[in-house]
């Protein structure tokens, strides 16, 4: 009995097998790795790799919508929301109420600015880590696919 119910359970799963080439894993097993890297280089900073990224945006777009930085970031504005909170309390950013009221920008602060002054050597040399394991010659072109899986995706409705 127990050989059919494990010729069956594998009859079975084998049809999930196409499931181990799904851009969506893929992608997503990637970014977690990617992700604790540079949070493992951050850490002394008492920063995250996203929050990072967020503070980055901020630094290059100056004082910026909310729904603008979320469109910018391929994050939904809820999120984005939330993930400003840690970084107003720590008095990084200042959050602003625009002309309207339901709108709101962000800039950072001079505190935010010195950590981003802090941490850029950090990912510098993270950075420069991550491509040379990679080898320079293939960033260019990762990026260029990456930036293209993004605008298909949000082309198909798939976020933003």
């Amino acid at each position: 009995m127990y050989i059919l119910v494990s010729m069956a359970t594998k009859r079975r799963a084998s049809r999930f097998r196409q499931c181990a080439g799904c851009i969506c894993l893929n992608l997503r097993q990637t970014t977690r790795a990617v992700t604790q890297l540079y949070d493992r280089a951050f850490q002394p900073h008492g920063l995250r790799a996203t929050q990072f990224q967020i503070l980055v945006f901020i630094a290059n777009c100056g004082p910026i919508h909310i729904s603008d930085l979320a469109d910018r970031l391929v994050m939904d504005r809820t999120t984005l929301t939330r993930d400003l909170g840690p970084l107003k309390k720590r008095g990084w950013v200042r959050v602003r109420s625009g002309q309207d009221r339901r709108t709101r920008s962000v800039t950072l602060t001079a505190d935010g600015w010195r950590l981003l002054e802090q941490a850029l050597p950090t990912w510098e040399k993270t950075q420069a880590q991550v491509v040379e394991r990679l080898g320079g010659g293939r960033l260019g072109p990762l990026l260029h696919e990456l930036s293209a899986a993004v605008s298909i995706a949000r082309g198909a409705g798939g976020g933003g």
